[in-house]
């Protein structure tokens, strides 16, 4: 049995001056130099541990998963519980547990049922618009759909005016002051984010009023009428806190998802014609798709899983260290900050063939690269934590695809520069514009 070596021996790396434009690609080739653990000294003063590739994301998310601190990690590190308050994914233990099976029944795959119609609505009215200005931002117009969606789907928020107040609050929150900078104090963001959030609180509470005198059965719904082990209700905060995660959960990483899978199969005609194909033998025709036809698309499923691994949407997920571990012959105490890197995953060449190549087939039989390596996509998570959202975002993404591509035309607007920023949630730097014609 090896010895295990003390964290001072863990590997150190120095992040190059690009690595929000190469994350992916630098942390991969650090996994090549020192293997699946190393960390990076950060201004703070506190190292950064990293975890890379399957068998560090199974310890991670299943193995090891008690060890670890949502809250430490969402909560204190990226500043969830600051800007959003605390709701399921910065919640450890068994209020986690509990408050997320309050809202389990409404994101079950049969559940999608019933947010289908919504979903096509929504879908088309938005991209109606674009053929008549001609030439569409994609990034900001699948903001604006999958904002939409989960607004109304989730909370039950009216299309329209009330929709587009919300959805540009929350840019606000998640964007900051537009003058922000590198410069930027706490206390000039914080001014800035404040009366959002008073905003927000403002426009909630007479919401949450409506629901406990008229009950829905949307998760808004559910949460306003649940009750804990004692019979007491949420509180407001909860419940406005659980409504604001679901809402930047619930459009974040599917707009970033979407707009990058838009781009590939604009860049690959040939395999778009393959969606096409399988849609034309798999649709009914003249009818939008039935939530039972989507589950067969397989080769735009495999397109999108594709477009998640070269493009995830959350780039490393935070823990903090809550127990003392050992993992690939290093020692890890209690109070270490980590990342498990998803992006860096995602690009391993000993799992993933020609890892940087569009090439969704390695997802089909008989290839399979990703359950010859279980826990090497890990886009959604996995284990007990998996995101809860994870039916909900590949049926919707999987519906606007569809429905773009049976409809439009998307031709990329020459001499713009597709830059990709790794962040907390990856995104286009400057947005992907194309032309749009109807067929």
């Amino acid at each position: 049995m090896s010895q295990i070596q003390p964290y001072e021996s863990i590997p150190i790396i120095e992040a190059p001056e690009d690595y929000r434009f190469r994350t992916a690609e630098f942390l991969a080739e650090m996994y090549a130099q020192h293997g699946p653990v190393f960390r990076q000294a950060t201004p703070l003063g506190r190292d950064i541990v990293y975890l890379i590739g399957p068998e560090a994301n199974r310890y991670v998310m299943v193995n090891g998963r008690q060890k670890f601190s949502h809250q430490i990690g969402w909560g204190e590190m990226f500043g969830i519980d600051q800007l959003l308050g605390r709701g399921l994914l910065t919640m450890d233990g068994s209020a986690h547990d509990q408050h997320r099976k309050l809202m389990n029944p409404a994101f079950t795959l049969s559940y999608m049922e019933r947010y289908l119609p919504l979903m096509h609505g929504v879908i088309r009215r938005r991209v109606a618009q674009w053929a008549e200005s001609g030439e569409v931002n994609i990034y900001e117009e699948m903001r604006k759909i999958t904002f939409d969606i989960a607004a109304e789907a989730l909370t039950g928020l009216v299309a329209g005016e009330e929709v587009d107040t919300f959805r540009k609050i929350f840019v606000g929150l998640l964007n900051g002051p537009e003058d922000m900078s590198p410069e930027t104090t706490e206390e000039e963001y914080m001014a800035a984010i404040v009366p959002l959030q008073l905003q927000l609180y403002s426009l909630l509470i007479p919401k949450i009023e409506e629901r406990r005198l008229n009950p829905t059965d949307d998760v808004f719904g559910l949460l306003v009428q649940a009750r804990n082990a004692d019979g007491e209700a949420l509180s407001n905060e909860q419940i406005i806190s659980h409504v604001n995660i679901l809402l930047v959960a619930g459009h974040e990483t599917s707009t970033s998802l979407s707009t990058w899978l838009l781009y590939l199969l604009n860049q690959h005609p040939d395999y778009t014609r393959r969606i096409l194909d399988e849609q034309a033998e798999v649709l009914t025709p003249g009818a939008e798709p039935t939530l039972e036809e989507i589950k067969r698309m397989k080769v735009l499923d495999n397109a999108l899983s594709e477009a998640d691994r070269l493009y995830p949407p959350v780039t490393n997920g935070p823990r903090g260290v809550l127990e003392d571990f050992d993992f690939h012959g290093y020692h890890v105490p209690a109070g270490s900050l980590l990342l498990y890197s998803i992006a860096g995953s995602h690009v391993l060449p000993h799992i993933f063939a020609n890892p940087t190549q569009f090439d969704p087939d390695r997802f089909a039989p008989p290839r399979e690269e990703q359950k010859k390596n279980p826990y090497a996509l890990v886009g959604f998570g996995g284990g007990p934590r998996i995101c809860i959202g994870i039916n909900f975002a590949q049926v919707e993404i999987k519906a606007l695809t569809t429905y773009i591509l049976r409809n439009y035309n998307l031709e990329l607007v020459p001499d713009q520069q597709i830059t990709l920023v790794y962040d907390v949630t990856s995104w286009p730097l400057n947005g992907i514009k194309m032309k749009v014609t109807a067929k």
